[in-house]
């Protein structure tokens, strides 16, 4: 790795936290992308697993800091999220592992095809127009005094949602962000603000686990992953603070649009 490389991995990291704290989500799929082709990553001996191993060490150490705030803010169900977390946990392990003995150009070809489908999800989803005031901030600090009642059948739509959740976020080395805050709104009833605040701990654990998996194989560049989480706390503080007066349904559509021509593009790149 050179000094230019390492610059620019604290630079993708500023953009991908950026972009988080804009939209709320999809960290990772843009950082997979943003490691092999404008780090220089592709150039490496088994570069589809490097950056997506070293990705998820990286993205789950950022929700991991970032859930600090939300938990200050009693914007956290702990004991939904631990569950969700904890079964996910399993499915985030088996994930990865299929994720490492799949070659390099096939998890790639997978990985860009889901980029395609997430960004017309994003880019066609809409919030509630509360999601974010005041009012919904209210709704919040209700909920946190009556904490959803974990009848059998929720603890088992939990405990399904997070183990699928996490069996494709371990496969895929992303956060899961986008997938993990409506399957808690579905599991729990969670409205969507406090599902977010919840989601970081699944997000950090999944990232977390799923790095020290590929880790272990000898897939994860730990400097890169630190420059990454310094350049996302800048990007992240900045895109939060542009978040509360941009209209998120024209940046979901401009994101979700960024997102679908990234996956063409590589795509491109591996079959061109």
């Amino acid at each position: 790795m050179t000094p230019l490389q390492y610059a620019l991995s604290a630079i993708s990291g500023v953009l991908v936290g950026f972009s988080l704290g804009l939209i709320g989500g999809g960290g990772s799929i843009l950082a997979v992308p943003l490691f092999l082709y404008f780090v220089g990553l592709d150039a490496l001996p088994n570069a589809a697993h490097i950056a997506i191993g070293t990705t998820a060490l990286a993205v789950g150490l950022n929700a991991y800091i970032n859930s600090y705030m939300h938990l200050r803010r009693r914007n956290v169900a702990p004991r939904v999220g631990g569950l969700f977390a904890g079964v996910g946990l399993i499915g985030s392990l088996i994930g990865a592992y299929l994720g490492h003995i799949t070659p390099g150009t096939s998890l790639l070809t997978y990985f860009a095809i889901a980029m395609i489908a997430l960004g017309i999800y994003v880019g066609a989803r809409r919030e509630a127009s509360s999601a974010g005031t005041a009012n919904e901030v209210d709704r919040v600090l209700e909920a946190a005094q009556r904490c959803p009642r974990l009848t059998p059948s929720v603890l088992a739509k939990v405990g399904l949602a997070g183990f699928v959740v996490g069996l494709v976020s371990g496969y895929f080395g992303i956060g899961g962000g986008f997938l993990i805050v409506p399957a808690l709104m579905f599991s729990a009833s969670l409205c969507i603000t406090r599902a977010i605040g919840t989601s970081l701990l699944s997000v950090g654990t999944f990232g977390v686990a799923t790095g020290a998996e590929y880790w272990y194989f000898g897939d994860v560049l730990p400097i890169i992953a630190v420059l990454y989480v310094l350049g996302g706390i800048g990007g992240g503080y900045l895109g939060t603070r542009l978040a509360t007066t941009a209209p998120k349904n024209m940046l979901r559509r401009a994101y979700g649009a960024i997102i679908v021509a990234v996956g063409i593009y590589m795509l491109y790149r591996i079959y061109g």
